[in-house]
């Protein structure tokens, strides 16, 4: 079942656009490089990242920094070298855990989090600081960048999903759903907002 509405109007490695839909693109030699090497080396690997359990992980539009998020209330970001990931930061400043994280669509200095302590907060890699906090009506669990870089969706336990504008931080929209909404994503045109729910429904707004 799928059902549709309305709303205010993501490539992982180079190879599609951020979400993984979206026309192929060519590979670019360091990530041909990056897919050879593990290719050879299958083995898992673990990298310290957080004092308390992971909730979320994200790769930058470059596909060279993965950020984490974690119950530990801080975010982590890590640079992929050759054959390992390098930590550059820790990422300090929310009240709660750090339920999910997303990057922006095309700046890979700039992600965004989503906490339980009710707000969302932009950072930028060059300065490891937050340059924007966004205060919210419930504790947080979704969260996504629309592909063109102006929107940012959040959800929050209550089901409720908010609109925020990604320049000024304030809200556009905001709708209250009458069904748990367990994950938020747009398509890669950023025409068409899709919300998975507790009923085994996909809605498209």
């Amino acid at each position: 079942e799928v059902a549709s509405g309305a709303v205010p109007g993501r490539g992982a490695l180079g190879v599609r656009g951020a979400g993984g839909g979206g026309p192929a693109m060519a590979l670019s030699p360091y990530v041909q490089a990056m897919q050879e090497l593990f290719r050879a080396n299958t083995r898992s690997r673990e990298f310290p990242a957080h004092g308390a359990k992971v909730h979320s992980v994200a790769w930058s539009c470059c596909g060279r920094r993965l950020a984490s998020g974690s119950f530990d209330k801080t975010a982590s970001v890590f640079l992929l070298e050759k054959d390992r990931l390098v930590k550059e930061n820790n990422y300090r400043g929310h009240g709660d855990s750090v339920d999910q994280l997303c990057w922006h669509p095309s700046n890979p200095d700039l992600f965004v989090t989503a906490s339980g302590d009710k707000t969302i907060r932009i950072w930028d890699v060059r300065t490891t600081k937050c340059i924007a906090t966004v205060n919210t009506k419930g504790e947080n669990i979704n969260i996504c960048w629309s592909p063109d870089g102006q929107t940012i969706a959040v959800g929050n336990k209550d089901d409720v999903v908010t609109f925020i504008d990604a320049k000024t931080h304030r809200s556009k929209a905001e709708e209250q759903f009458k069904f748990e909404v367990n994950e938020i994503s747009w398509n890669n045109d950023n025409n068409m907002f899709f919300l998975t729910n507790g009923n085994g429904c996909i809605n498209i707004l």
